[in-house]
């Protein structure tokens, strides 16, 4: 955990920069590149996740939420869409948080069981909340305009624009359409990401947790 007093430390806080700097960086890029055996069914590991859960399972609440902003952040980067709406950062945030209020010492017991477990757990309720982002994308893009469409300005200039509801049964059944493959798509995506992130944990855990446990364990020299 970065705080005053490994601040004081300076070069175990300049340490630690560079360990979580290039471990984000290399998970940046196994996300950018498929190697085989990471994706299954076309959907590849997501790696970022898997750094959020690693960096959540010790921390406080809050330290895993600002991991979880920090990295949604760079994946909105990532995807390139300039837009607020669907974001990344609400799904990592969730799922820093959510990992860090588990009780992990009362209900799991080894490590890379756990970590793989919780991996799993987390990456089905990401996909569930960006799922639902687009949902609500799809249905307001869709909906509003279906049935709020505006008339002719009146004669008179000082009167208010009216609104008018249209109802078209073709459109409302495409809409249910669009919704529908959605969530028929947060299936495969969501079990094909779980565990595919899942099996691969231990490639981002592992160094990460023995590196914190070693860096915890040196003696404070400032």
């Amino acid at each position: 955990m970065l705080t005053l007093k490994s601040f004081l430390n300076w070069p175990r806080f300049l340490l630690q920069i560079c360990v979580i700097g290039i471990s984000v960086l290399f998970c940046i890029c196994l996300s950018l590149a498929r190697f085989p055996g990471t994706e299954i069914a076309g959907v590849g590991a997501n790696w970022l996740l898997i750094w959020v859960v690693s960096w959540s399972l010790k921390r406080t609440p809050w330290d895993a939420a600002i991991a979880g902003i920090t990295i949604g952040l760079i994946m909105d980067g990532l995807a390139g869409d300039p837009g607020l709406f669907p974001t990344h950062v609400l799904a990592f945030l969730a799922v820093g948080v959510l990992t860090a209020l588990l009780q992990k010492e009362r209900y799991l017991q080894e490590d890379f069981v756990s970590a793989a477990l919780i991996v799993f757990g987390m990456a089905v309720i990401f996909e569930t909340i960006m799922a639902i982002q687009f949902s609500l994308q799809t249905q307001t893009e869709t909906w509003i305009p279906l049935f709020l469409s505006p008339t002719p300005p009146p004669s008179d200039p000082t009167s208010i624009l009216v609104l008018e509801p249209l109802v078209d049964p073709e459109a409302i059944n495409q809409v249910g359409f669009t919704l529908g493959e959605i969530w028929v798509h947060h299936q495969r995506l969501a079990l094909s990401s779980a565990i595919v992130s899942s099996l691969w944990t231990p490639i981002v855990y592992y160094p990460l947790s023995r590196f914190w446990e070693w860096n915890s364990s040196r003696p404070d020299r400032a």
